[in-house]
């Protein structure tokens, strides 16, 4: 076999993408057709391409290098590792170093009585642990008829079998006859879409409030947990009204239910604290980690546990776990990467430094005649592109007609930037410059300018 390195020609590379390699969320063909971007390097905020391109990744890769690429301590701490203890599982009553130290370290960054940790490979099987694991809790306490969890329509909880079925993307549901039995939804907290007349407040009460009468029409005592990320990611960056969470924290507290907070995009600085739990200042019960926890430099996920629900589950053997749960390098490259963004204070700096200046920027589209709305918390935002920005009219076209023009724009022009819909999203390193920033928002301008001349010329601006 000929082995094609990072410099082979780009139409080599291509054409062995499309003999072999089978993508995710991707129609196959159509991306053969046109042949795969083939990113060959990267350092800090920016990536390389086999054409020789120069691109600033404003996705932060899928929402996960917190501290940047290239950072060569990590793969030091991996080459470190691996030459001491490649891998071992904790299986058997056997542990680990790097397992022990990383899961106490999550303990004493996590708030509240969050001290516990069970590992798994990303946040999708995270949150499959999270499914058995409070149907196990509540089944163990003598209630295994309370085993219903309530999630969001349009939120995202991973591809898995279990993490599809709790996320609320219609679109993934329709392949796999999903979800499966026992989840149940309400609406999402997405105001510019879906407030109508109400103002923010408002419709943040509403849409929590849709939580209790879902409870009540399931039943209390069939309800075992809500599961929510404190801001919607893929499904458009939503930032919810603040009148929203206090009443969800509220409602699962009347009631007595598990509140499990995804974070793993939320998790480790992207909303300018540790975790967007401390952000929206909500009480989880389990919070679901991965992406930033290694900065995607290892695969690594996990679920941070309460003193409660670990000591119940602590009482039965809990039949469950991953062959690399807990992966030692995995677990190595994480406790190097905590490191980093402690010693270097990226989350304090994202707090009171560049990510003011981003929202300061950011919200500057709104200058656009095709942007609405822009929403940031810390280092993830988003814009609403719309024809009115008084009525918050959704386009005449397809929906995503328009955000995959501006998304085609943004790429044409050397800028990652994300749509979901008709909304454009970012999410870039936490360890973004002010410069850099400057150059996000020159580009995103350039590219919106440019999608709305074709988008006017084509008719479609309606």
């Amino acid at each position: 076999m000929n082995i094609l390195t990072p410099n082979s020609p780009t139409a080599d590379l291509q054409a062995l993408d499309a003999a072999h390699h089978m993508h995710p969320f991707t129609q196959g063909a159509g991306l053969n057709e046109k042949g795969a971007r083939i990113i060959t390097r990267a350092d800090g905020c920016w990536l390389n391409d086999s054409d020789g391109n120069r691109i600033l990744d404003a996705m932060a890769g899928l929402w996960c290098v917190n501290v940047g690429y290239g950072r060569k301590e990590l793969a030091e701490a991996a080459a470190r590792q691996m030459q001491e203890l490649p891998y071992y599982n904790t299986f058997f009553q056997t542990s680990h170093v790097p397992a022990l130290n990383l899961a106490a370290r999550l303990a004493q960054l996590a708030p509240g009585d969050l001290n516990h940790v069970f590992f798994a490979n990303g946040g999708s099987d995270a949150n499959d642990t999270n499914l058995r694991m409070v149907r196990t809790y509540w089944a163990e306490k003598g209630q295994p008829e309370k085993n219903v969890i309530i999630s969001r329509w349009n939120a995202y909880h991973g591809s898995t079998i279990g993490g599809t079925s709790l996320g609320g993307m219609k679109g993934m549901h329709g392949q796999g006859d999903l979800p499966i039995p026992g989840i149940e939804f309400i609406e999402q907290p997405n105001w510019w879409a879906e407030g109508g007349d109400m103002t923010p407040e408002e419709f943040g009460l509403k849409r929590a409030q849709e939580l209790e009468a879902k409870i009540l029409e399931i039943g209390q005592d069939k309800v075992a947990a809500f599961i929510a990320e404190p801001i919607q990611g893929a499904g458009g960056v939503i930032v919810p009204p603040e009148t929203y969470w206090p009443e969800i924290q509220r409602i699962v507290d009347k009631y007595g239910i598990l509140l499990i907070a995804d974070e793993v995009i939320c998790g480790f600085g992207r909303t300018g604290e540790w975790f967007g739990s401390q952000k929206i200042n909500i009480r989880p019960d389990i919070m679901t980690i991965a992406k930033g926890l290694s900065s995607g430099y290892m695969p690594i996920g996990g679920s941070i546990v309460s003193d409660e629900v670990a000591k119940v589950i602590g009482g039965t053997e809990f039949n469950h776990g991953y062959t690399y749960s807990g992966h030692p390098v995995a677990c190595a490259v994480a406790m190097e990467n905590l490191r980093i963004l402690e010693d270097e204070k990226i989350v304090e700096t994202v707090r009171d430094v560049t990510g003011p200046y981003l929202k300061e920027k950011f919200e500057s589209l709104t200058a656009h005649p095709m942007v609405g709305e822009a929403k940031i918390v810390g280092m993830m935002g988003s814009i609403a592109l719309t024809p009115n920005k008084e009525t918050r009219a959704p386009f005449k076209a397809d929906a995503g007609t328009i955000g995959f023009i501006t998304r085609e724009r943004c790429f044409a022009n050397n800028l990652i930037m994300r749509h979901v819909g008709d909304r454009m999203i970012i999410s870039p390193p936490l360890v973004i410059s002010k410069e850099e920033i400057d150059t996000l928002i020159e580009r995103a301008w350039l590219s919106l300018n440019e999608a709305h001349e074709r988008i006017l010329a084509e008719g479609l601006f309606e």
